[in-house]
């Protein structure tokens, strides 16, 4: 059979047309949740951090410049990296990878294993220094689409640098950009502690730290909530799973069918200008 030329390259538009279908239903966020580059330990605990339902609600969609503030050892990164790789931009926002400072000197060689043993999904993420106060080197000014943080704000309380936080986030962020947030929730009638020593963040105080930033709350969300979680363990939050401070073999067996802590999830946006 004599193939013309047009019919060859009318053949090629159509491999190609499905060679980018493919492309893109393999990094669904079904498909990265799946992959074999997450750990059995990892996936796991998505029943209890609810990865898709939070990132759906946050509103990420392929091609936006992502940044995930503190990812620590990486958990949202095996998610967020591959989701973004071909089409988008993952940035972490954390301390210079070489730091000998505690805990991210723990953290660093696990997250840099990570990205070495994958190249091929981890190939474009961008690494941003955000190391309160003295150093934010996170991106451009106003050139993200969305800035993520998962149980982090806690941390940063424990600082003093929660108001210099909020700035910093809403700084990089696009005018109609989204900051999006998960934290341990504390209990509503007992007085915000501002160092946040049981590493539970009041809701209404969160809200009030964002908008203070300049931020809009658009939407919350109980994707991550937990009433099991009564708030008030001895160790804090870190009584509970996956840390389970200071327990007994009986008390692990006692405190695992509270599972995770509560927690709340906020999606605010930076005002279009």
């Amino acid at each position: 059979m004599r193939i013309t030329l047009q019919t060859f390259l009318i053949s090629l538009a159509m491999f190609l047309s499905v060679q980018s279908v493919s492309s893109i239903q393999a990094h669904s966020l079904d498909d990265v949740l799946s992959g074999e580059h997450r750990s059995d330990n990892n996936k796991a605990r998505d029943v209890s951090r609810n990865p898709k339902e939070t990132l759906e609600f946050f509103g990420i969609k392929e091609g936006m410049t992502v940044v995930e503030v503190w990812p620590s050892a990486g958990w949202y990164t095996e998610i967020l990296a591959p989701y973004l790789n071909d089409s988008g931009q993952y940035i972490t926002a954390s301390y210079d990878l070489n730091t000998d400072r505690q805990p991210f000197v723990r953290f660093a060689p696990i997250f840099l294993n990570k990205l070495a043993e994958y190249p091929d999904l981890y190939s474009n993420v961008r690494h941003g220094i955000f190391e309160l106060p003295d150093r934010i080197e996170i991106a451009e000014s106003g050139s993200a689409d969305m800035v993520l943080t998962f149980r982090n704000v806690h941390n940063w309380m424990a600082r003093g640098q929660e108001e210099n936080a909020m700035r910093a986030f809403y700084d990089v962020l696009k005018p109609g950009g989204i900051f999006g947030v998960v934290e341990h929730r504390g209990n509503p009638s007992v007085p915000q502690d501002p160092k946040s020593k049981s590493g539970y963040v009041n809701e209404a105080f969160m809200i009030e730290l964002a908008e203070s930033a300049g931020f809009v709350l658009e939407a919350s969300s109980e994707i991550n909530a937990n009433s099991k979680d009564t708030k008030d363990h001895r160790q804090g939050v870190w009584t509970l799973a996956p840390t389970f401070a200071s327990l007994n073999d009986e008390e692990k067996k006692l405190f695992s069918e509270i599972g995770e802590s509560d927690r709340f999830t906020l999606k605010f946006r930076k005002p279009k200008q």
